[in-house]
């Protein structure tokens, strides 16, 4: 009965591995949208 484990496991953990990677994706677009419509600073020195 061990393969009803791996049977409902392995496409679960699939499923959160996709859903994990759109997730990233989405914030990343949302910190580039937000870069771009920032104000244009002095990108060369670090903010402390």
């Amino acid at each position: 009965m061990w393969y009803f484990a791996w049977l409902l496991g392995l496409p679960l953990a699939a499923a959160f591995a996709v859903l994990n990677a759109m997730w990233y994706e989405l914030m990343d677009d949302e910190a580039k949208k937000l870069a771009a419509s920032a104000p244009a600073t002095d990108r060369r020195r670090p903010s402390r």
